[in-house]
Formats: C-alpha cells, structure tokens, sequence
C-alpha cells in the first residue's frame, strides 16, 4: 500500500455517515428505523425542477458549462439574493459548484495557506474542518457556550487570534444548532476579521430555511465575505450536486482558474434543472415545505423538553435541534447505540461536532415527516 499523507490521519470521521450506514444495515434486515441522523430533507425536487431537467436531456444540452456556470443561473442566483436576503450582487461574482461541497473546497484552496489557522466554533460542522485540512490548513475549534448560542464571536476573534490566524469560518444557520448568529453580533466578527486583515467564509447553506423573520446575507454588512450556499436544502436537491459561492469581485478570475482545473464545471443538466427553482410557482412550494419544517421543530422542542432531552438555544434555522443529555446521566455515544438498536431511532452523537460538547449533547435531524417524528418521539420515550 502506498504511504499516505499525513492529512489524512488528520481528517475527522463523520459520525452521522457512519450511523446512517448502520442504519441502512438494520433497515436491510427488515428492522423499521426512524433516521433523525442524516441531514436529507425528505422532500425532493418539485415538478417544475422535474421538467426542466427532461427538456434539457432531449435537447442534448448535457455538454460543459463555463467553470463559473450557466449565466442565466449565476443571474437567477444573483436575484434570489437581492428579492429574498436584501443582499445586491453582480451575477459575475456568483460562481456555480458541485454543491456547496465544491464551493467550500475552491474557497479553502483559494484562501488558506499550508499551516494557517482558520478559527470556527465548537460545535460545528466536522467536514468544515476537513475541507480546511485539506488545503493544508489547521482548523481550530473555539469553545461556543448556549449564551453564544454555539456560535463564533467577535470577542471569540480577538481573544484567540494569533500570529498563524488568518480567518474564520461560520456557518449561520449552524449544523448542528439551527442557530443563527445575530446579524448585530455577526457585523462585530466581521469587523474584528477585518481589522486582523482576515477573510471570512460564511456559510448560508440553510438560510433559506431561517424561521423567526426575514433572514439577511451577510452580504448586507461586507461585500468581502465569501459566501457558501447549495441547491441541497432549501431547494431539496441532495444528490444533485450543485451549489454554489459569491466571491468579492477581485477573486472571480482566480476561482474560475482552479474551477477549471478541479471540476471543469458543475453537472450542467442539474443547473439548467435548477432555473426552474426560481420560478414564482416552485418557489411558492419551496415556502410551503419551509412551514411544514418550522411544524416539525414546533412539535419536537416541548416534547424533547418533557423527555428530559434539554435544548439550550432554541433554534431558529435549519432542521436540527441540538439536545443537552446532562439530565439523562448518559453519554451521546452510548445513548445514539441504544437509541438505534434498542428503540430503532437514528440520531447523531454531539462528539461529531466538536469536544467541547461532545459527551452530553445529540443532534436530531427533523428532516423526515410528522407523522415519523410522533413515532421517533414514542420510542424515545419508552427506552427512558
């Protein structure tokens, strides 16, 4: 076997992949399993996306696209920003990718030098760190208390801030909070990053799906963050694989250049797909399953709180709910095994995130429908 790099000692493991794959073993051996674990809305693409996936296939528009994308979608992109995040961007700034996967790997070789610091919050996200590591840098978890609600904060930079730093990463809404940075408190980081002549990736992959009034990018504050966002959740295109990044427009012709080399371009049938997403109709769907999962997260959080399951920070974003085990007296590891194999439930165990929480924290996707989570709920309550 050839001796591999170092990094990929480093890499974290991805629990959630990990208990989906046993999940599918039991499902395989006909044992019925409630999946609160992977982060897949249970809705897929509307019609329209449908269709307009066929027509491209029969008229042969299957070749490449420009490595920056399609412009009509760079330019619908551009517009869901302006109409729905108060954010005014040029469509050159926008940059098609192989979801948003693809976005955060050209922004990481874009951005992070071999050995830099990138500072995120504990708990985040695991493949964040790894997309970090794979550029050659080092990803440095910061402690993030409920009062923070589990995010990074300007007194965060500043107090941990050092001579290796060079930027940071977050994620408003968070997997695994479905908490948002509070747009005062993300103005104060962003100024801090500034003033340390850092560069900020903000990742928005679930802004579409925020709950408590209208959410604003981070545009609207610096028009030099990098932006990260994905046709996976909001518009429920999981393993279509596209996504995509809005870069300050001094970047545009340096991501274009690896896009090239690292992707060619994004699928282009998915992205003649996805200009049907825009379209006042699908878009009137894609608002109506939004309020199917604020339902969702309605439902759970009092009964996860009568189970004894404590949710810190109510979250406000995203299809997680991030539970506090300390009143159960067990561990996530342990509760997440007996949770699959004892009550047939699927939940992540808070270490994938980070070990300042890591022990006595679950993450519980509400990405499937009501009717599963009411039985996930009855479960959970009788192994209690």
């Amino acid at each position: 076997m050839p001796r591999l790099a170092s990094r990929t000692d480093a890499f974290l493991t991805f629990h959630a992949v990990e208990l989906f794959k046993q999940a599918q073993a039991l499902q395989a051996t006909g044992r019925d399993v409630v999946s609160l674990g992977i982060g897949e809305p249970d809705f897929t693409a509307p019609p329209q996306v449908l269709e307009a996936l066929q027509r491209a296939a029969a008229a042969g528009q299957s070749g490449y696209s420009a490595p920056a994308g399609l412009a009509p979608l760079r330019e619908a992109i551009a517009a869901f920003y302006a109409s729905e995040f108060d954010a005014l961007v040029d469509p050159s700034r926008v940059i098609v990718t192989a979801g948003a996967s693809g976005a955060l790997s050209l922004a990481c070789a874009a951005l992070v030098n071999p050995g830099a610091e990138v500072l995120m919050p504990d708990p985040s996200y695991p493949a964040n760190s790894n997309f970090v590591l794979a550029a050659g840098g080092e990803p440095r978890l910061i402690p993030s208390s409920a009062g923070q609600r589990f995010q990074l904060s300007a007194q965060d930079v500043c107090d941990h801030w050092g001579p290796a730093t060079q930027g940071v990463l977050v994620a408003s809404p968070s997997n695994p909070t479905g908490t948002s940075v509070d747009h005062a408190e993300l103005a104060e980081l962003l100024r801090a990053v500034r003033e340390r002549h850092g560069y900020a990736i903000v990742d928005e992959i679930y802004l579409g799906l925020s709950y408590e009034g209208r959410p604003r990018s981070a545009l609207t504050l610096d028009d030099d963050v990098i932006v990260i966002n994905s046709f996976s959740k909001y518009f429920h295109m999981t393993g279509w694989r596209l996504g995509w990044m809005i870069v300050p427009q001094g970047m545009t012709a340096h991501i274009e250049k690896m896009a090239a080399s690292l992707a060619i371009c994004a699928p282009t049938l998915a992205q003649h797909a996805a200009l049907a997403c825009f379209e006042p109709a699908t878009l009137k769907i894609y608002e109506q399953r939004r309020e199917a999962f604020r339902q969702r997260r309605d439902y759970l959080l009092p009964e996860f709180e009568r189970l004894g399951l404590r949710v810190p920070v109510r979250p406000d974003g995203a299809f997680y709910i991030y539970t506090d085990l300390t009143e159960l007296g067990t561990d996530s590891v342990s509760f997440s095994r007996r949770l699959l194999h004892e009550a047939g439930v699927a939940a992540v165990p808070g270490i994938d995130f980070g070990p300042a929480h890591g022990l006595h924290t679950m993450r519980f996707s509400y990405a499937t429908g009501l009717d599963r989570l009411q039985e996930a709920v009855q479960r959970i309550g009788k192994l209690l």
